[in-house]
């Protein structure tokens, strides 16, 4: 690597979870390493002592200590942005910087399970649903296949396992480092304006999300209706022979994956797709994880695990296995009961306008009872109430400060009741105790909260936890506690 000797250690920034899975594959393979990190350990050291840990408050001092030990290469953990001074340092020593899944891929290809299959989902929202779906329709085909990197397994973790495909979540931050990874295929599902801080733009950010179709060798899987996304596709440097695939929720075109009826059908992966549709499974296939109703956002999620999984090679009937054995990640979107007459679906993790939009699409209009609100982050949500107002039948807003919700509703859907709730003692209770009020039979109570949770939680993770206790409460008093996937 340029500037170093072969002597040199490689160089991780970053004393997390990835930094620390990073450092232990690179161990058992007889680098040395040394970590670097602004504030010291995140997570216990499980490297006996192996690695030498500096820590540099100051960004530009870390960058330079960095540097100075003309390491090998550099390996940076997600959360570092690429205007960190660490990234100019090294273009300008010459110095190779990866991130963690790049590093996991050379060590793979490098080792005995070269040439295993990655099939690579990204996008704004919805990818650890999408590869949460694809692992079990993997699974139903008979492989051994793991769920891997940004859903919560770092990929340096894995990449010893015998699983014989990966199904791999990847972050825009994760793809601003990926150099070589060659997907057998790939997807974005959805670009929207997030992580602005640390890409610096819009286009930055699209343009990471991009890297996904680079080198892709079978498919690269597009929502058809997109056109930013099929644009990335087109201007992609894939292997020679990796195809287009488009998904859509209307009847398909030729190589695409659609809907007929209730019906998902596939007319990319066979011969005879001019003429004729594959059936891959039904709506309802969908039920035990989402109830009678799945969201767009949701059916649009099963058919890009559909089409990844066909790429790989899966038998049309391991879709409709995978989904009905699918069970959601916690918190997102997922059925927690159903109780007074309710259906009650925590989508904590909607921690943006785009996730909670989608959730509600997924209600018939005017039977949502929205719990909507928390630390806003200057969000303005003019567009998301307008859009989402006639799937509406009334609004829980919960949140220390409530006024950039109530501003909205009051301006922008006047015709929905709402109420506040404040942050008394056992306030969730009440939360879902106003739900119920406003409701009618049949509803379905959506907490799709469209902010962060951390004005009154410590993540969305827990907001979702006392939400779905506090229903647990409710269908008790109720006498009906009729339990979805939780």
């Amino acid at each position: 690597m340029g500037g170093a000797t072969v002597s040199s250690p490689v160089a991780i920034i970053g004393w997390g979870r990835s930094g620390l899975s990073a450092a232990r594959a690179l161990l058992a393979r007889g680098y040395e390493v040394e970590a670097f990190d602004r504030s010291g350990p995140a997570v216990p050291d499980e490297t006996d002592g192996a690695v030498t840990l500096h820590v540099h408050a100051d960004p530009v001092e870390l960058a330079d200590a960095v540097v100075s030990r003309r390491p090998r290469f550099i390996v940076v953990s997600p959360g570092i942005p690429p205007h960190a001074p660490v990234f100019a340092a090294a273009r300008r020593a010459g110095i190779e910087l990866i991130g963690e899944v790049e590093l996991a891929w050379r060590l793979q290809e490098a080792g005995p399970h070269a040439g295993r299959p990655w099939l690579v989902v990204t996008g704004t929202n919805g990818k650890t649903t999408t590869v949460g779906m694809l692992g079990a329709i993997l699974r139903a085909n008979g492989e051994d296949a793991l769920e891997v990197g940004n859903i919560g397994t770092p990929i340096t973790e894995a990449i010893d396992s015998d699983a014989q495909v990966f199904a791999v979540e990847m972050s825009s931050f994760q793809l601003h480092t990926a150099l070589t990874v060659s997907p057998q295929a790939s997807v974005c599902l959805n670009v929207d304006a997030d992580h602005l801080d640390w890409h610096g733009s819009v286009q930055a950010y699209a343009a990471d999300k991009a890297r996904v179709y680079e080198r892709t060798q079978v498919a690269c899987v597009y929502p058809a209706q997109d056109r930013s996304v099929e644009r990335m596709v087109e201007e992609a440097d894939v292997i020679e022979g990796a195809r287009a695939i488009g998904t859509t929720l209307a009847v398909p075109a030729v190589s695409q994956l659609g809907i007929v009826e209730d019906v998902l059908v596939d007319r990319a992966f066979l011969e005879d797709r001019r003429t004729r549709a594959l059936e891959l499974a039904r709506l309802g296939d969908l039920e035990p994880a989402y109830g009678p109703s799945p969201s767009p956002a949701v059916v649009a999620d099963a058919l890009a695990a559909a089409a990844l999984a066909r790429a790989h090679g899966a038998a049309p009937e391991a879709v409709a296995r995978g989904l009905r054995a699918f069970v959601p990640a916690g918190h997102r979107r997922a059925v927690v009961a159903r109780a007074a007459d309710l259906t009650w679906i925590d989508d904590s993790k909607a921690t943006n306008a785009h996730a909670a939009l989608a959730s509600l699409e997924g209600v018939p209009e005017g039977r949502a009872i929205w719990i909507f609100g928390g630390d806003a982050k200057g969000q303005d949500f003019a567009d998301l109430v307008t859009r989402a107002a006639p799937r509406l039948r009334g609004v829980v807003v919960i949140g220390e400060d409530r006024e950039p919700e109530v501003s909205a509703l009051r301006s922008c859907a006047p015709q929905v009741p709402f109420v506040e709730v404040d942050g008394h003692e056992d306030w969730m209770f009440s939360v879902v105790n106003e739900a119920v009020a406003l409701s009618r039979p049949g509803d379905t109570v959506v907490l799709a909260p469209a902010t962060a949770s951390w004005d009154q939680f410590r993540d969305y993770g827990e907001r979702g936890r006392v939400f779905a206790d506090a229903v647990k409460r409710l269908a008790e008093q109720w006498g009906s506690a009729d339990g979805g996937p939780a």
